[in-house]
């Protein structure tokens, strides 16, 4: 399978001698631990633990590392940073105009010339994500269609797609089952929200995998069941898609007979095996 660069997303850098430590103190994610070459998933919350920007965080030095996120947030997310900074000695830089997002799996390999590449961290069927400069020969013949298509197979929500920024929870946009929220590190932007609704399971709206009989729909499209609102779906490539539904109304609906269906069309809730809470419909102490 071909790589694929992706124009959808953006890069900053963050650097200096206290970069490490300045990133760790207000993302969702451990970097204590990254080693040069490493990646994480992580985000940048409010105080109020919604997600103002998710991104992977590639470790290109010690204290210099990039984050790889939705190209719609780098300006916000640079912004903030240098909000955040204070006396801190750090520099926060939008390096979108020279360099972009390049992702491959199968057996795609990343780019030789590529500035930074590393195992996507949320799943590895995902493959791997690299930042390569724009001006490079391009070396990928893919598209992005074929990227989110695959993302979505293997069940994996994207920003700006999938859920919107300033929104979600990160339980919402399952950054708790795809390794970007560390519950055992110390405090970070809106991690008292985000522990509280770990600890008393509060996560009653989530990301789920959808499957249709057909073609899904092209755009976002209302789930309900019967007269009963669930959620959205998001556009869907082929006959998977995702969307962000109340998981206890779902599990109504479902315990009466009544079908779920998202643009018209009956939609079958199709867990990926490393989900670890329960679906709609399924025994709660056999997802633990």
């Amino acid at each position: 399978m071909p790589s694929v660069r992706l124009d959808d997303r953006g890069v900053v850098e963050v650097s200096g001698p206290e970069a490490r430590l300045f990133l760790d103190r207000l993302v969702t994610c451990d970097l204590d631990t990254i080693e040069v070459g490493g990646a994480r998933y992580g985000a940048l919350l409010t105080p109020q633990g919604k997600i103002l920007a998710d991104f992977v965080i590639l470790a290109t030095g010690t204290d210099a590392f990039l984050l790889d996120a939705p190209a719609a947030s780098v300006a916000d997310l640079v912004k903030r940073l240098q909000l955040y900074r204070l006396r801190a000695k750090v520099t926060a830089t939008d390096l979108s105009a020279a360099h972009q997002v390049a992702a491959g799996w199968g057996d795609a390999q990343p780019p030789a010339d590529a500035v930074a590449a590393a195992p996507d961290p949320r799943r590895p069927e995902l493959g791997w994500r690299a930042v390569v400069r724009r001006n490079a020969s391009p070396g990928e013949a893919g598209d992005q269609g074929s990227y989110h298509a695959h993302r979505i197979a293997c069940g994996v929500p994207e920003a700006g797609r999938d859920f919107l920024l300033g929104d979600a929870f990160p339980h919402e946009a399952l950054m708790d089952q795809l390794g970007g929220v560390d519950f055992r590190k110390g405090c970070y932007v809106g991690q008292e929200v985000v522990s509280r609704m770990q600890h008393r399971g509060t996560a009653r709206t989530r990301i789920v995998r959808l499957r249709y009989p057909g073609v899904g729909p092209h755009s976002a499209a209302e789930v309900v069941a019967g007269e009963r609102a669930l959620g959205r779906a998001s556009d869907a490539p082929g006959a998977v898609g995702l969307g962000l539904i109340r998981l206890d109304r779902a599990g109504e609906a479902l315990a009466s007979g009544e079908p779920i269906r998202a643009g018209g069309q009956p939609v079958a809730l199709d867990k990926p095996d490393w989900v670890r809470f329960a679906y709609p419909g399924e025994d709660a102490a056999a997802s633990t």
